[in-house]
């Protein structure tokens, strides 16, 4: 090693450093840091010769280191770790000269508390509840018969194979729009998302499922992120949730259209039993053959009754019933008219004889006269027909003309 380089003067194009100087100071810089406690997500786990050696995702940046579990650590550690564990290291970072990189090396590796994932994701589950999205009233019905189902799943996974299989089976002619996304690790938010609005924007898709064959707590949280959550809440197709998960139901299940407990229920929750609904098809026309079949025989029974009746055997009878009928009528009409006849008639003589009575052609016939001066005017005193003053007298049958002489003498009065 030259003077310049030993002394630590600074580099020039004369007087470069080497290499191994320049790694030399890299790696005291970098051992300087120290130890600190960190807080990610496992994105890759490996182990060889008994060391594991594995990268660590910040959970919310696009930010990954390397990290190195010696065997002597790996030996100490209490609990089972693989991909997507959310976990807390201590770390010190390690300048590998040779090799020129850099890597964490873990001292000590514990899960993150499940108590601290469970308040974030009752947190968030609380406030998804308070803007309405889990509400019963937002479910959209799923359709009877899907002609074509969207499904989001990992690829080759035994979830793409238990739908599509026992969807088949139960209604061949289905068919799949299939979007593979990872299903766990730091790509399933954005894939699964992105599969989710590619499948909700095509037009021939009726129904969006979302399956994943189960698995542990930590692996499950993709699914209960909020920009995937609000995703399937913002979808026009009803959405399907299959994650096969009992306990700790991630937040996808309650926002979904329907939750079915693994893909294989999804399947038949989604696509009717086509031998079932053929039994249904069957039944039900059998039933109503049978009804229609009851409902004619009752009629043509009843109808029958009718017509053997005496009332509708024959048409004479309604004649002869209704000739007795009329007999009586005329008769008792003749016999009423008769009566009221008879008592009128008695009535009218009655009324004649009173009349007579009061009329003056009855006093003419009892031997009185009625004078009439020349005017027409009644004579009703003598005075009024001097002598020779010549009178009218009209008698019961007829008149005559006659002259006055005069007032005569009257009997005198008592």
């Amino acid at each position: 090693m030259s003077d310049a380089v030993a002394s630590d003067a600074p580099p020039t194009v004369d007087t470069p450093w080497p290499v191994g100087l320049l790694s030399a100071k890299i790696r005291g810089y970098i051992e300087r840091l120290g130890t600190a406690w960190v807080e990610g997500e496992v994105t890759q786990w490996g182990v060889s010769g008994g060391n594991v050696y594995g990268k660590l995702k910040d959970l919310n940046e696009d930010a990954t280191v390397s990290f190195t579990v010696w065997s002597s650590v790996k030996s100490r550690l209490t609990s089972d770790f693989k991909q997507g564990d959310r976990v807390i290291a201590l770390v010190k970072p390690n300048y590998w000269v040779k090799g020129g990189t850099l890597t964490m090396q873990v001292f000590e590796l514990r899960h993150v508390g499940l108590g601290d994932l469970l308040e974030r994701l009752e947190r968030l589950r609380k406030q998804l509840a308070s803007e309405g999205l889990f509400d019963a009233s937002r479910k959209k019905p799923l359709p009877f018969l899907p002609h074509c189902i969207g499904l989001v799943t990992g690829k080759d996974s035994d979830a793409e194979k238990d739908v599509i299989r026992n969807a088949q089976l139960r209604w061949p002619a289905v068919s799949f729009r299939v979007a593979h996304a990872a299903v766990q690790g730091d790509r399933a938010v954005g894939e699964v998302t992105a599969a989710i609005q590619r499948l909700d924007a095509d037009p021939e898709v009726d129904v969006i499922i979302v399956a994943r064959g189960g698995g542990d707590f930590q692996n499950l949280l993709a699914f209960s992120d909020e920009s995937l959550v609000r995703a399937a809440a913002a979808c026009s197709t009803p959405l399907v949730s299959a994650i096969g998960h009992e306990a700790d139901r991630p937040l996808l299940d309650d926002v979904a259209d329907l939750r079915a407990s693994t893909p294989t229920d999804a399947a038949k929750r989604v696509v009717p039993d086509v031998s079932d609904e053929l039994n249904r098809v069957q039944q039900a026309r059998a039933r109503l053959s049978s009804r229609l079949t009851g409902i004619l025989s009752h009629e043509v029974d009843r109808i029958g009754q009718l017509r053997s009746r005496p009332v509708l055997s024959g048409a004479d009878w309604i004649v002869d019933s209704r000739s007795e009928d009329l007999t009586r009528s005329v008769a008792r009409g003749v016999e009423l008219t008769g009566r009221l006849l008879e008592r009128s008639g008695s009535q009218l003589a009655e009324l004649r004889s009173q009349l007579r009575a009061l009329s003056p052609q009855g006093t003419l016939d009892r031997g009185y006269a009625i004078a009439q001066l020349p005017g027409g005017a009644v004579l009703r005193s003598a005075a009024d027909a001097p002598d020779g003053t010549a009178l009218v007298l009209t008698v019961a049958e007829g008149r005559l003309g006659a002259v006055s002489s005069g007032p005569t003498a009257t009997a005198s009065s008592k």
